[in-house]
């Protein structure tokens, strides 16, 4: 999920309808500037559909 050029399998969302999907690359980035930041990236996916993704980053790179 974390790796470039991978993308969900799961349902389309609504605003979404009708539209291309992306290219997978949203959460590599993420991913990569948390890290750059000493930070971390942490995904879950929920019951109801959909997925809940946190980013923490350290307060300072001293």
């Amino acid at each position: 999920m974390f790796e470039p050029f991978t993308r969900g399998t799961g349902r389309t969302r609504p605003r979404d309808a009708g539209r291309p999907g992306g290219h997978g690359l949203g959460l590599a980035i993420v991913r990569a500037v948390a890290t750059a930041h000493r930070g971390t990236l942490t995904a879950t996916a929920n019951p109801a559909g959909g997925l809940t993704v946190h980013v923490r980053l350290a307060r300072s790179m001293q």
